[in-house]
């Protein structure tokens, strides 16, 4: 298995900050964003880790993160000219990815939760994270049926089906490279993970487990806030 960590896009919601800097970059208490989903990935035992970055502020991240040595791993970057869409990061990494499964997770998503076992169990298809939110219509929305089995997603949808987000951490077998470059930019100009999501589901090889712990989407000054107060408050407690 090998990971992707998806750093590009402009942070237009986040300015001034991002006139300045990449979103993940800014600070979530006391590390840059992109440490959280990092870590995320490193928890799983993936040590092979693809970053997609926006060209303005490369040498930023080669700064802070290096070859991936200091974390026991070793990173790969690509440039994302201009953003593309979620699912273009399997086209951009199609190199990277070359024979193996991967595991796709978004710069600026913070996870409680431990992945470890939803990785090493995980053999082909996809696998999805939902969790219940109060502001559906920003995020790709899972309707269940009365067996809570996944029969649509919806893309930002302006009347949800449901509270359940997609959050932003997706494995996939193989086949989702070949799968990303066979679909066409949706009417927003990308290419969009749920178009991914859904033609796993079609072909009953999506698997939609529930985020039982904390998660983020720190796009917003928010949930940027929110985000900081919890990692302060988790951090505190240790010491106590």
């Amino acid at each position: 298995m090998k990971g992707i960590i998806l750093a590009g896009g402009s942070g237009s919601r986040l300015q001034p900050l991002t006139k300045v800097t990449s979103k993940q970059l800014l600070p979530i208490y006391d590390k840059p964003m992109i440490f959280y989903p990092l870590n995320t990935l490193l928890q799983t035992g993936i040590t092979e880790i693809l970053i997609i970055i926006a060209p303005d502020h490369a040498g930023d991240f080669l700064k802070i993160l290096g070859s991936g040595k200091e974390f026991g791993c070793k990173f790969t970057y690509e440039i994302q000219d201009h953003p593309g869409g979620l699912a273009e990061a399997f086209i951009i990494g199609k190199n990277f990815i070359d024979d193996d499964n991967v595991a796709l997770i978004l710069g600026d998503n913070l996870y409680e939760d431990d992945f470890s076992e939803a990785v090493k169990s995980f053999q082909s298809g996809g696998r999805v994270f939902a969790k219940k939110v109060t502001d559906a219509k920003r995020f790709g929305v899972v309707e269940f049926d009365a067996q809570n089995r996944a029969i649509s997603i919806e893309e930002k949808p302006q009347t949800p089906k449901s509270d359940f987000a997609v959050t932003g951490f997706y494995i996939y077998d193989n086949s989702v490279v070949q799968k990303a470059q066979n679909l066409q930019p949706s009417p927003r100009g990308e290419i969009e993970i749920t178009d991914i999501n859904n033609l796993y589901l079609q072909a009953g090889q999506l698997d939609v487990a529930f985020v039982p712990g904390e998660w983020f989407d720190t796009g917003t000054f928010e949930s940027m806030f929110q985000a900081n107060v919890f990692e302060r408050t988790r951090q505190m407690s240790k010491k106590t």
